[in-house]
């Protein structure tokens, strides 16, 4: 039965888990994912959830059991943050090269130091080329509903590759809304159990991961990029699969009035909410801005992308990160999907929200009345930067 709960991120998140069904849970707690395991360990202690509850000594463990683990044959879920996820790097290539659906909960924290708690995206973002693929959610809503495709996408025999889907530290973690249940019934038919393509079995031993020499080696490597591509395919099937059986459907982006826009805002997690009021109050004064929110970064939506530029005059890309040295990464990144087009936009690059900084709408409005002036970003511009 469909119900409604005022629920946190961070138990929507757990909610997810819980109705995936994950077979083994890895648990570490950092601020500000803590929760999600917090909120698993109730559910096991309560009997609502079936699962093997790992308590781990680090990050680092916790991944290093779920590759165990999803080596079994079993469907495995953990969650981390910021230095969590650093901490995990190593065995972030470990799970993708090993090719193994592994989905975790990403709550995104400023990396120190100095020390900080609230949310950028620059710990995910940085983990950019482990070959995971990665999600970015807007409201409790999307926790919920991507916490369960993820398992859909990770598990297909096309795809095969380790997702985590990030949410913004404590704008959605630890903030209410109320968020849709899904009838548990209709959730394991969309689901299924996991189909392993193969599995650790003591009767039919086999060795994973060993050495191996370069006449093999680059073309498993290849196989991870062919596996990349088509989980774009596999994103869009399952999103739309999603909307048939649940009325919410999803894709690798968003449009929002960007119809007739001359000129549009690209956004990544939360902040394109208040990316959309501002899209709302420059269209009442006759300013023709549209908005697209990426929810995969990784694979990277270029065909959606280069579509979109094909149409209209400046692109505005707001970064919640920064490889320092050069323009946002989502920017360059558009920037690489346009380059080789007969006619490409102005391209834009700014950077938001670091370290946990106010995006207004009304900043963001600037940016739009700014991006309707066109001419591209040579270098970034800091959105909201106090004044030495």
């Amino acid at each position: 039965m469909t119900t409604r709960e005022f629920v946190t991120g961070n138990m929507a998140t757990a909610h997810g888990a819980r109705m995936a069904r994950a077979d083994v849970v890895a648990a570490y707690p950092i601020t500000p994912q803590t929760q999600i395991v917090e909120h698993i360990s109730e559910f096991v202690a309560d009997g609502k959830m079936d699962c093997e509850f790992i308590r781990v000594e680090s990050e680092h463990s916790a991944m290093a059991a779920s590759i165990g683990a999803s080596f079994g044959g079993v469907r495995v879920f953990t969650a981390t943050s910021s230095h969590g996820l650093a901490y995990m790097h190593e065995m972030l290539h470990w799970a993708a090269h090993a090719r193994l659906p592994i989905v975790m909960g990403m709550v995104n924290r400023s990396m120190g130091p100095p020390w900080a708690i609230w949310s950028d995206h620059q710990d995910s973002i940085s983990a950019r080329d482990t070959g995971w693929m990665q999600l970015y959610v807007e409201n409790n809503q999307e926790v919920l509903d991507t916490c369960i495709q993820a398992f859909k996408i990770a598990e297909h025999p096309d795809v095969q590759l380790p997702l985590f889907f990030c949410q913004d530290a404590f704008i959605l973690s630890h903030t209410s809304a109320e968020v849709v249940m899904p009838d548990q019934k209709l959730v394991d038919k969309f689901l299924g159990k996991r189909k392993p393509l193969f599995k650790m079995d003591c009767d039919n031993p086999a060795t994973f991961g060993n050495i191996m020499s370069p006449d093999y080696y680059m073309e498993l490597k290849y196989g991870i990029e062919e596996s990349m591509t088509a989980a774009k395919r596999v994103l869009a099937e399952v999103g739309k699969e999603f909307g048939d059986v649940f009325g919410r459907p999803y894709g690798l982006v968003e449009e929002y009035r960007c119809e007739d826009a001359d000129a549009v805002l690209v956004a990544v997690g939360a902040v394109a909410g208040n990316a959309r009021v501002a899209v709302d109050s420059l269209r009442k004064k006759g300013k023709k801005v549209g908005l697209l929110k990426l929810r995969s970064y990784r694979p990277f939506p270029d065909e959606d992308v280069r579509r979109l530029a094909a149409r209209v005059g400046t692109i505005a890309v707001l970064d919640r990160a920064i490889p320092m040295g050069a323009k946002g990464q989502i920017a360059s990144d558009i920037m690489a999907a346009c380059y080789d087009m007969d006619e490409r936009p102005a391209i834009q690059s700014h950077v938001t929200g670091i370290g946990g900084r106010e995006v207004s709408p009304a900043q963001i409005e600037t940016i739009g009345e700014q991006a309707l002036k066109g001419g591209s970003s040579t270098h970034p511009t800091w959105l909201g930067l106090k004044e030495a």
